[in-house]
């Protein structure tokens, strides 16, 4: 019995279908792989990317890219086949002259304020201040806070203590300053965040946003995670932070103290 194409395609182990991508189509970044003309593999992720696809794909009209199939690992850590998106990265064209005409550069960030303001229109299915995955049932994995997954919180303060490194708050001012003091001690709402909002993380086609990408660090945060977090970035373009301001709420309070971490005690999640 002769096995079409498409059948001997999936018989072929995960680890040849990567070098085979590798060898035959243009590497996209050292944990993703075109693997044929329309799909990807992208791997080792932690399964809170792949609850995030899921969940956004569900509940809003955001373009994420469609998962196919997943390949599990012994660690817990799984590979993610996808749907490959054609287009062009905000970030190339962004820093190329000319690439966007003005009235494009206002539709992409069009697209952009609607996708914030429908992930914050999303309200978490369970209390309200947590800090935790899509499902709440996992950790958030985020390079700011380290390279592997922390948490779930069962609240903001509970968070806000571990970015302090277990620092009381009645001690913030004296270890981080009053900018960090004055944040941790206001009430947030939660919303489901990206957390890694930047533009080679957009796929722009014809102008407007064709998809966006990456979500291995998403999950429910403080209200103001999406914004600090975009300035978390090595997107040294200053026009680009302008027109932010204007896609989504601000909180410079909040970046403020989020800066001033970042310098101090950068990786929470890494054991000191």
């Amino acid at each position: 019995m002769a096995f079409s194409s498409f059948s001997i395609w999936w018989l072929i182990p995960l680890s040849a279908r990567i070098r085979l991508g590798r060898a035959y189509f243009q590497g996209l970044t050292p944990n993703v792989v075109r693997v044929s003309a329309h799909r990807i593999i992208k791997g080792p992720c932690y399964p809170c990317e792949l609850e995030a696809l899921h969940y956004v794909r569900e509940h809003t009209t955001i373009p994420v890219p469609r998962v196919h199939r997943t390949y599990s690992t012994s660690n817990g850590r799984i590979y993610i086949e996808m749907e490959f998106v054609e287009g062009v990265s905000l970030a190339e064209l962004w820093l190329t002259a000319g690439a966007l005409a003005d009235d494009a550069k206002t539709s992409i960030m069009t697209d952009l304020h609607d996708t914030v303001a429908q992930l914050r229109r999303l309200a978490p299915p369970t209390q309200q201040d947590i800090v935790a995955s899509a499902s709440t049932s996992e950790g958030v994995s985020d390079g700011r806070i380290g390279p592997g997954p922390v948490g779930p919180f069962a609240s903001h303060n509970a968070f806000h203590a571990f970015l302090r490194g277990g620092i009381p708050l009645e001690a913030t001012q004296q270890t981080y300053g009053d900018a960090v003091f004055q944040a941790h001690s206001k009430h947030y709402k939660t919303h489901f965040t990206h957390a890694d909002l930047v533009p080679r993380n957009i796929i722009v086609r014809n102008g407007r946003i064709a998809a966006i990408v990456d979500w291995g660090f998403a999950g429910w945060y403080p209200e103001y995670w999406e914004y600090t977090k975009i300035h978390f970035d090595a997107f040294v373009r200053l026009d680009w932070y302008q027109v932010v301001r204007e896609a989504m709420p601000q909180y410079e309070a909040e970046l403020e103290a989020e800066r001033a971490l970042w310098q101090q005690y950068d990786e929470p999640g890494v054991s000191r």
